[in-house]
């Protein structure tokens, strides 16, 4: 068996490069040329994992098949790769620390100091290599999170320079994302950031092989020698990164500069197959000839940062480019929906999205905007929170039970149509404890969701504590509101519709995760599909 090639891509000069971009468009390019590969992402923080984390801070939480709860770049991976991650794919220090003081703990370290160098390291070196031991990639690729220099960061870059050592240059490499800043003050490109930022990476012992230099302007051949000469790298190992039209345009524009060239050279590969990525360059054309534009609503409590419904947008990409419509999202915040507003906000929408979330604010404007989009038949696609305030809606101006909420919001309501899951009722730890990862449904026949997927039984990520409480099942549904999907095991209500009505679906699992360029969701897909047809019809 040929050795595992590893990759790593570091970040210097600040955060928020796009490293994840850098990393997922490389990993596209080498799988276009038949390679396995998959992506990990160490993070530097001290949270085991970004489940308890605030979106605004950290941006929404992503979720695997498996139940990991995960960095949002493992969403970009799974987008790019149209393969699924795991637990394996994503680690934290506090995950590092955790397992490293239970094997102390247990008794694996008697006799020993238990320190950062040879430990910590150690511990990180193993979950480095873990996937490319399972024997199912030929290249890994690495993304360490951070920036060169943080204090936070060091155990990670010590290791990635232990991993050179250990297995040899020929089998690894690593890729240095840097910032060239404009001075508009003197019309100037600046490199010394990144001489800077090369220059801690190598007091730390490693050499970075390419320079990905992320830029609003374009390089000039003499900035590039510059860079190539002052961070000790050939000029053909300095690539640019400069701002592009949407993300799906990164793979090309890393194509064009020769960066899956320079990293198969340098890794000693001869690619497999010629470069092909037909079914992208489809996906981007009709991404960019849209023969038609719509306004969707993106009713949500986060929606100031937009990373906080990162998958919900880039499902909504990959579902517009499949129905050749353009999609405006418009982001309204429920906190400032009301009765009085409602009709203001929202009358110009050719669909409704109403967001997933966690705690009461904003939840009335949530119901408002419910209320809205089924009395005056707009297309509405409700996720987790957003399908259980859909039922809370109904049941309270439908069925008549005007006290009808969630014990979320009102722990002692008299009406309590979702409730606290019966597994969820005696955890007290919130970390990782929720009803997490895939989990089977049901398709009710003669359904919006049935003929969306098209087959019987799906699989879909779920993130949620609360459900509809079965109790009340007789109550609330009847011919026009209908239970759509139950999980077969436990009879959980998945999926409910409003068949009275173009379209109206709400949803307790989280479809956002699984839609990729190659597979858009099924639902999203249905979803702007009757959106369209609203406006047309209009």
């Amino acid at each position: 068996m040929s050795e595992i090639k590893y990759i790593f891509v570091t970040g210097g000069v600040t955060s928020s490069l796009g490293k994840g971009i850098i990393a997922a468009s490389l990993a596209k390019l080498l799988q276009a040329q038949k390679f396995k590969v998959t992506i990990q992402k160490f993070d530097p923080y001290i949270n085991v994992d970004p489940g308890t984390l605030n979106p605004y801070e950290h941006g929404e939480c992503f979720v695997t098949d498996d139940g990991a709860e995960t960095d949002l770049d493992l969403g970009h991976y799974e987008r790019f790769l149209n393969v699924n991650t795991s637990q394996a794919n994503n680690v934290t220090t506090g995950r590092v620390y955790q397992s490293v003081i239970e094997k102390e703990r247990n008794g694996e370290f008697l006799g020993k100091t238990v320190q950062v160098i040879p430990h910590i390291t150690n511990e990180i070196k193993q979950r480095m290599r873990l996937l490319g031991e399972s024997g199912e990639y030929d290249i890994v690729i690495t993304e360490i999170g951070g920036t060169v220099g943080d204090i936070e960061s060091l155990p990670y870059i010590e290791s990635v320079r232990q991993m050179i050592w250990d297995l040899g240059r020929e089998n690894t490499l690593v890729i240095h994302l840097t910032l060239i800043p404009f001075l508009a003050a003197s019309g100037e490109l600046k490199t010394k950031p990144t001489q800077h930022s090369v220059k801690t990476l190598m007091e730390s012992g490693i050499s970075a092989d390419i320079i990905v230099c992320r830029t609003e302007h374009e390089l000039t051949e003499d900035l590039r020698e510059k860079i190539a000469l002052f961070c000790n790298v050939k000029r053909e190992a300095v690539v640019q990164s400069i701002d592009v039209e949407t993300i799906y345009d990164v793979p090309l524009k890393m194509s064009e500069e020769g960066l899956d060239r320079v990293v198969l050279e340098k890794l000693n590969l001869k690619p497999r197959q010629i470069l092909n990525l037909d079914n992208w360059n489809k996906f981007l054309n009709r991404f960019k000839n849209p023969k038609n534009k719509i306004r969707i609503g993106l009713v949500g409590k986060y929606v100031e940062l937009q990373d906080s419904y990162k998958s919900i947008l880039e499902s909504l990409i990959h579902a517009g480019a499949e129905n050749e419509t353009e999609i405006e999202v418009v982001s309204l915040h429920s906190e400032y929906i009301d009765l009085d507003n409602a009709e203001k906000n929202l009358n110009l929408l050719n669909g409704m999205i109403v967001a997933p979330g966690f705690g009461e604010r904003g939840i009335e404007g949530k119901i408002t905007a419910i209320n809205y989009a089924r009395r005056n038949n707009i297309p509405f696609f409700g996720i987790c929170l957003g399908m259980q305030m859909a039922v809370i809606e109904y049941a309270r101006n439908e069925v008549g039970l005007t006290d009808a909420n969630s014990t979320e919001m009102e722990p002692d309501c008299k009406v309590p149509v979702i409730d606290l899951m019966e597994s969820q009722k005696k955890i007290i730890k919130k970390g990782g404890t929720m009803r997490l990862g895939a989990w089977d449904c049901n398709l009710r026949a003669q359904t919006n969701a049935a003929n969306a997927y098209s087959i019987k039984s799906i699989s879909e990520r779920h993130r949620h504590r609360y459900e509809f409480n079965n109790d009340y099942l007789d109550q609330i549904f009847d011919e026009d509101f209908v239970v759509a999907g139950t999980n077969p095991e436990t009879g959980l209500v998945e999926i409910i519709e409003y068949k009275n009505h173009p379209w109206f679906v709400g949803v307790q699992f989280h479809p956002e995760y699984k839609s990729t360029v190659s597979t858009p969701h099924p639902l999203f897909k249905a979803f702007v599909k009757a959106s369209l047809a609203l406006k047309l019809n209009n």
